[in-house]
């Protein structure tokens, strides 16, 4: 995989240029592409063109390739949302967060695979560790290629475990921020109480630098790690949902933190906690029901069966049940509060276990609705395996706005595990 920190040290320093970080880009897409499909549109020609720009590699992301995830609005790209109703469809501007990133000095070299509306519908992307496995979803196609060394960087978005779960099959990082650090204007909504776009690198440190370049708050750690921080191990009541693999991990990362001097200890959530878990679908339902509801009275055959259906049923959830499942997220947010008054950041499971084989799923995101639904900060850590040699991550989750602690232990989370 490509350091993107490293990568833009070395642009800056003169020891290399973005045109030849770019052609290394090119040359991995040529070797990879046409086996993981992890892109819907590429185009290298612009990118090369915008790699020549005069003082790029003076700015934050000096020159480098960045893929952005298909739900994303660009204006120089078509942007289908992964449904074949915005075939060849060609937004007027760009998303604020793509041209937060141009502006950042990223060059955008395509746009990555999503799956449908960034729903369930898998796509075509496959998993560069093993062919024949998930990658994930909904943000396939970026995990993907940064998986197989096609991009240092890339843009994804997450609803329900959209960055966390692909980044764990694929054995990248993912952080999806705290909610709304970078805007979700000008990405195709699903729930806009939920959606958050968040990145995809090789380390932790990789995604705290782009972070930081493209928001500018203060989250480039560098080789920075936290020190001593009160871990909690929480393995939520659905802990039964977790494979022998996945319980290995998170036990193996507890340890290895512990030994690097992190204070680790076991926490059961309050219950208002676990409560506000079964009413994420209930938010993210009624939402998408009306944020989709064109889609679906003017275009409902062209949606997938599953979409479809998914939609229809979601018409038939009530307003005082949305109302009632957005009080029981807002208690659950203050628990949550509480919570993070004794511990610096949470340790859990990223998902169930390593990605699934075959393609019929992108598989579940029961260990990341809760988090998402409380908008805290989420990182996948990975360099951890299941037996079969399929990656499996660890989560680590930070307190609301508190986005640079979280990554400071993350990273020391994947020093330990990969020491």
């Amino acid at each position: 995989m490509l350091s993107a920190r490293d990568l833009a040290a070395d642009i800056r320093s003169g020891r290399t240029t973005p045109e030849a970080v770019l052609e290394q880009v090119a040359a991995a897409i040529a070797a990879h592409e046409s086996e993981v499909g992890a892109f819907v549109t590429l185009d290298l020609d612009s990118a090369r063109a915008a790699a020549r720009a005069p003082g790029l590699a003076a700015t934050p992301l000096s020159g480098l390739p960045v893929g952005v995830k298909d739900i994303l609005d660009t204006r120089d790209m078509p942007t289908t949302y992964g449904s074949p109703i915005y075939a060849g469809y060609r937004p007027r501007t760009d998303a604020p967060v793509v041209a937060m990133t141009r502006r950042a000095g990223g060059v955008v070299v395509g746009k990555t695979e999503t799956t449908e509306f960034a729903f369930l519908q898998p796509t075509r992307t496959r998993n560069p560790r093993r062919l024949t496995f998930s990658p994930g979803g909904s943000s396939a196609g970026s995990a993907a290629a940064v998986a197989a060394g096609m991009l240092p960087l890339a843009l994804g978005t997450q609803t329900g475990g959209s960055v966390i779960r692909p980044a764990a099959f694929c054995g990248v990082t993912g952080y999806k921020p705290t909610f709304r650090l970078l805007p979700t204007l000008g990405m195709k909504t699903f729930s806009w109480h939920l959606d958050t776009v968040g990145l995809f690198g090789a380390r932790v440190r990789d995604v705290a630098f782009a972070a930081d370049a493209i928001a500018g708050r203060g989250l480039d750690i560098g080789e920075e790690t936290a020190e001593a921080p009160r871990i909690a191990i929480v393995r939520t009541a659905r802990a039964s949902a977790a494979s022998p693999d996945a319980h290995a991990a998170l036990e193996a990362a507890a340890r290895a933190a512990e030994a690097r001097g992190a204070r680790i200890f076991d926490l059961e959530l309050p219950e208002a906690l676990e409560a506000a878990d079964a009413i994420h679908g209930t938010v993210q339902d009624f939402e998408a029901a009306l944020s989709l509801g064109d889609e679906l009275d003017y275009d409902g055959d062209r949606l997938s069966p599953l979409l479809r259906g998914h939609l229809k049923a979601a018409r038939a959830i009530p307003p005082d049940l949305y109302d009632g499942a957005r009080r029981t997220a807002k208690r659950a947010r203050h628990a949550l509060g509480d919570v993070f008054a004794e511990v610096d950041a949470i340790l859990t499971f990223s998902a169930p276990g390593p990605a699934p084989e075959g393609f019929a799923t992108t598989g579940s995101a029961i260990f990341n609705r809760l988090w998402t639904l409380m908008g805290c900060p989420a990182i996948n850590v990975a360099g951890l395996s299941a037996a079969n040699g399929m990656p499996v991550g660890v989560q680590v989750v930070g307190r609301f706005g508190r986005d640079r602690q979280a990554l400071a232990v993350a990273s020391l989370v994947e020093a330990a595990i990969t020491a």
